[in-house]
C-alpha cells in the first residue's frame, strides 16, 4: 500500500512541477506550475499575529492566554501556519477524504516557512492513527506531512514511535471536556525520549485535547519539551 502512494503522490508531483496546464484543486481555475491559483492562495485566511504562544489562539500582545495559564497544556509551543476556515479548510478535506495526497507538500511547505529561524526540535513525531482508520482512509495525512517536515528541515521522525491504541469516536460535537475524557488511554509511546525536545504534528488543532493527550505520553516517555506543528488553528 505504501509503495502505491508513493508512486501516485510522485506522479502528481511532477504533473505539478512539469508547467503543464492544470487546475486549481480549490476553484478549477487554470493554473500552470502550481497546485492553487494565485486567487486561492490569496484567500488563505491568516491567523493574527498577536496570538497565545502555548495553543495559536487569539491572545493580547501575543502573551500567553488565560486558558493556558489556568490550565497549561502538556506542549509549550504552537506553531501554527492558518486559522481552520475557508478555504484551507476545503483543501485540507480534499486531503484526507478525497486522497489528494499532493496537498501534503503544500502544507509541509507552509510550514517550514512558518518554522523558519525557530531552534529545531530533536525528534518529529506524527499524530497517530488508529490502525483501523489507517486501514479504512489509506494513509495518514499527519504522517505524510511530518515525513516531508524531516526530509526539508533534515530532522530525524518516528512515523511508529507513538501509537493510537484505542479507537476513539469522532471528536466532533464534543465539548472540551468530553474530548478530554474520550481521549484518556488513547495514545502509548515506545520511544525513549529522555531529554529531547519533540515536535508534534497534525493537520489541524481543533481544540488541542487530542495534541495535549499525545504530548502527555511522549512528556511520560521522558521528552524534556513538546511543541505542537500543525496547519491549521480553529479559532
Amino acid at each position: 500500500m505504501s509503495n502505491l502512494i508513493t508512486t501516485i503522490l510522485n506522479k502528481c508531483l511532477n504533473l505539478a512541477q512539469s508547467g503543464l496546464p492544470q487546475s486549481c484543486l480549490l476553484c478549477g481555475g487554470r493554473v500552470v506550475g502550481s497546485m492553487l491559483c494565485t486567487g486561492c492562495e490569496a484567500d488563505m485566511p491568516h491567523l493574527p499575529r498577536a496570538r497565545c504562544p502555548q495553543c495559536a489562539l487569539p491572545s493580547a500582545d501575543g502573551a500567553i492566554c488565560g486558558h493556558c495559564l489556568r490550565r497549561p497544556p502538556a506542549f509549550a509551543r504552537t506553531v501554527a501556519v492558518y486559522g481552520y476556515a475557508f478555504p484551507l479548510d476545503a483543501l485540507v478535506k480534499h486531503c484526507k477524504y478525497g486522497g489528494a495526497l499532493e496537498v501534503t507538500d503544500w502544507f509541509a511547505d507552509r510550514l517550514t516557512a512558518e518554522l523558519a529561524g525557530a531552534p529545531p526540535p530533536d525528534l518529529i513525531v506524527p499524530m497517530p492513527l488508529h490502525p483501523t482508520r489507517l486501514a479504512e482512509r489509506g494513509f495518514n495525512q499527519a504522517a505524510e506531512i511530518a515525513r516531508r517536515l524531516a526530509r526539508r528541515l533534515e530532522i530525524p521522525w518516528s512515523p511508529e514511535g507513538c501509537r493510537r491504541i484505542r479507537d476513539t469516536p469522532p471528536q466532533a460535537g464534543l465539548e472540551l471536556k468530553a474530548r478530554r475524557r474520550n481521549l484518556r488511554g488513547a495514545f502509548t509511546c515506545d520511544l525513549d525520549l529522555t531529554g529531547k525536545c519533540v515536535a508534534l504534528v497534525d493537520d489541524v488543532m481543533t481544540s488541542g485535547a487530542s495534541l495535549d493527550e499525545l504530548a502527555k505520553v511522549v512528556r511520560k516517555a521522558g521528552a524534556a519539551e513538546v511543541h505542537a506543528w500543525v496547519v491549521a488553528r480553529t479559532l
